[in-house]
């Protein structure tokens, strides 16, 4: 039967092109650890685009590991453009620059079941919404996701096996530094600083030196292996740190100890007395104790001032414990009815309100000069801990919330004191809550 031609003006159903986004990714800035930089992928792809004709709507990069899920901003937003239709294809080097856990794949694999996503385009594949592909495409991720399983296992037995020899992996502290002769690798004393950090515990043990007292001195004899002074709060650190007296947790936090086969610069006893020096509050006259949180508060009932008061409570089998209260002065109103509140509890409060004033209105912070300062001394030291743990600090971004929880654990007085006043306002404690609300 000869085949019937429709009439001219027969309108016929367009062909619908794939609009792509190009998305390359590496786990991190060292282009030496990948098989293929950002670039090389992008190149590699566009001509590939040029040759079979693909309309390339845009580029993206990122520089994550894909091993969790929902760590990647870029391509959660490149998921959400594809679910909002700005995008109804990827072209990507590999499966898995895409993913490398269960989680993303699932909602890459979601967008193909609803239409939106229509093709996922590599160098060598091509993946549609077709149960094979879509099939194929979970094994390609799958197998990339047990690849870095076993790395990982991998590396945490070759990690374990060096803590049982009595090495700590990574940069050891101030005072040791790690060696490496004729294929051994181990752990000796710093000649120039190892001397100083032993007189350091031992003028906290032996004079009960403060920390500052510390800190005039060591600005005089000792700096961080780049040539910086030593901060207080780094001080504070080395004075908690066992590793002086030859053990060592590793990761820190998980409670597996090991005994170093490195050479102890105090000994057990010098470091337990230095503990001990560490949790002995100063005694003073009363009223003459300055309070971290004097002056910033007042009472949500009366608008009285808050005070400090430091007692001790006394425990029926143990020592008595020491602690801070805040408490209305009750000038405005003799019998306020505001329990008192601790300065543990009044941390946590403020903290509190401060992470929802910031995710709530984040424009409403400026910090100060000092708080500027603080938080770059902070970052420095916490950029220093990642480099010796081969964390790149980078993908570890720091704000203010991160450096607000660090500051009043071992933060000074003042640092406590701006953070609290951060936002410039009144703030007032009601039934052991902060508020910036009075009740009158």
């Amino acid at each position: 039967m000869a085949k019937i031609p429709a009439p001219a003006n027969q309108i016929m159903p367009p062909i619908l092109s794939v609009e792509y986004c190009l998305y390359a990714r590496k786990s991190s800035e060292d282009d030496e650890r990948q098989a293929m930089s950002i670039d090389s992928q992008i190149k590699e792809m566009t001509d590939l685009a040029s040759r079979e004709g693909f309309f390339i709507k845009e580029i993206r990069r990122e520089s994550h590991s894909a091993k969790e899920s929902g760590q990647r901003p870029v391509f959660k937003k490149l998921l959400e453009d594809i679910r909002d239709g700005m995008f109804t294809g990827i072209l990507s080097w590999a499966p898995d620059r895409l993913s490398r856990n269960a989680g993303d794949l699932g909602m890459v694999v979601d967008l193909m079941d609803q239409g939106k996503l229509q093709q996922i385009k590599t160098f060598s594949q091509s993946f549609s919404n077709n149960p094979n592909e879509k099939f194929l495409l979970m094994i390609l991720c799958s197998q990339a996701k047990l690849e870095n399983d076993q790395k990982g296992i991998n590396v945490k037995r070759g990690i374990r096996a060096k803590c049982e020899m009595g090495w700590r992996p990574g940069m050891p502290p101030i005072g040791y530094y790690n060696r490496a002769f004729a294929g051994v690798k181990d752990i000796v004393i710093d000649p120039d600083r190892g001397h100083i950090v032993a007189e350091m515990f031992e003028r906290v043990a032996r004079d009960g030196d403060s920390g500052r007292t510390l800190k005039k001195w060591l600005d005089t004899c000792l700096t961080t292996r780049t040539g910086k002074q030593v901060t207080l709060s780094q001080i504070y650190l080395m004075l908690k740190n066992p590793f002086y007296y030859g053990e060592f947790e590793y990761p820190i936090g998980g409670g597996n100890w090991y005994k170093g086969a490195y050479k102890p610069l105090i000994t057990r006893d010098i470091f337990d007395q230095v503990q001990k020096q560490l949790i002995v509050p100063k005694k003073s006259k009363w009223g003459g104790k300055t309070f971290t949180f004097k002056e910033l508060f007042k009472c949500a009932s009366c608008r009285s001032l808050v005070i400090g008061e430091d007692r001790y409570r006394k425990r029926k089998y143990n020592e008595p414990r020491y602690h801070i209260y805040y408490h209305c002065t009750r000038q405005k109103k003799y019998g306020c009815p505001e329990p008192y509140i601790t300065e543990e509890k009044l941390i946590k409060q403020i903290l509190r309100y401060i992470n929802f004033m910031y995710m709530a209105h984040p424009q409403l912070f400026e910090l100060n000069n000092f708080l500027k300062y603080s938080m770059g001394e902070y970052k420095k030291m916490r950029d220093e801990i990642l480099w010796a743990q081969d964390i790149n600090p980078d993908n570890k971004p720091i704000n203010l919330m991160d450096y607000a929880n660090y500051a009043f654990r071992n933060g000074t007085m003042q640092e406590k004191r701006e953070i609290t006043n951060v936002l410039k306002r009144q703030l007032y404690i009601h039934n052991e809550t902060v508020t910036s609300l009075p009740l009158i």
